[in-house]
């Protein structure tokens, strides 16, 4: 690592020097060159400390980097994004960004990763049995709905990779297991709202999740066709609250033992 760090080292010199370079390109440079330089000096330094303290400093290095990295994917697209770019917005290096995740190909399945997995851990943290299946199941449409409006970068990254044709993120395991417990919670709740009469039976649980995520997604993937075509905005806030309700009683009616499917 810290040869790679004399190389750029030593072709940031070179460049800076060079003639043919810009005003601006030799403040990019010199840019470039400081946050090499502090790297270098915090790899220097990360040697020094213990290895549990070198795990923490490793994992805010890669959460830096994913956070970064999934504004610069959720607006450009996998082919659009650039490393350099990504590198731009945080104080790590592009050869430290490739030390942690290899290829920008890499990068891009782990950031969908932390897209779903965002989402999942939310709907975990609900502690939904300790509330009745009729609230439970209420409030988990309401957060996934919620998640969806606050969250517009995992929208537009899963409608890019649904363009990709999946390949990004197929084969997978980590990622179709976590994904696994989405539908295990649907599942959970409509075993317990059927054994207490509240849910109608025969439902499947991934017609369910279907159902919800849809319309959640929509909502935000198609905001600006839904303008043009039918100068509506979706995220117009004085009607937020009414398509919010909206889900929910949907979901609420479908269940419903007492009114026909």
């Amino acid at each position: 690592m810290l040869q790679d760090f004399d190389l750029e080292f030593a072709t940031a010199r070179a460049e800076i020097q060079s003639a043919a370079v810009s005003d601006d390109g030799r403040q990019r440079l010199r840019a470039d060159f400081a946050k090499t330089r502090k790297a270098s000096d915090d790899q220097t330094i990360r040697s020094d400390l213990s290895p549990h303290r070198r795990t923490r400093v490793a994992e805010k290095t890669r959460r830096e980097i994913l956070d970064a990295a999934m504004k610069e994917f959720a607006a450009k697209g996998l082919n659009g994004a650039r490393v350099d770019a990504i590198a731009a917005r945080t104080s790590i290096t592009k050869p430290m960004i490739y030390y942690h995740f290899g290829s920008k190909e890499k990068l891009y399945a782990a950031v969908m990763e932390e897209a779903y997995g965002g989402v999942r851990s939310k709907e975990q943290d609900l502690n939904l049995g300790a509330l009745t299946p009729v609230d439970a199941m209420r409030r988990l449409v309401e957060v996934t709905f919620d998640h969806h409006a606050e969250h517009p970068e995992y929208v537009r990254l899963v409608s890019g990779e649904n363009i990709e044709k999946g390949r990004h993120i197929a084969g997978r395991p980590s990622l179709v297991e976590r994904n696994a417990i989405a539908i295990d919670t649907v599942r959970d709740l409509l075993d317990r709202g059927e054994k207490d009469g509240t849910f109608r039976s025969g439902i499947d649980p991934w017609h369910l999740h279907f159902l919800i995520s849809s319309y959640c997604f929509m909502r935000v993937s198609n905001r600006y066709s839904w303008r043009a075509v039918f100068d509506k905005d979706l995220w117009d806030q004085t009607d937020v609250p009414a398509q919010r309700e909206m889900i929910v009683d949907v979901i609420m009616r479908y269940l419903n033992p007492h009114i026909a499917p």
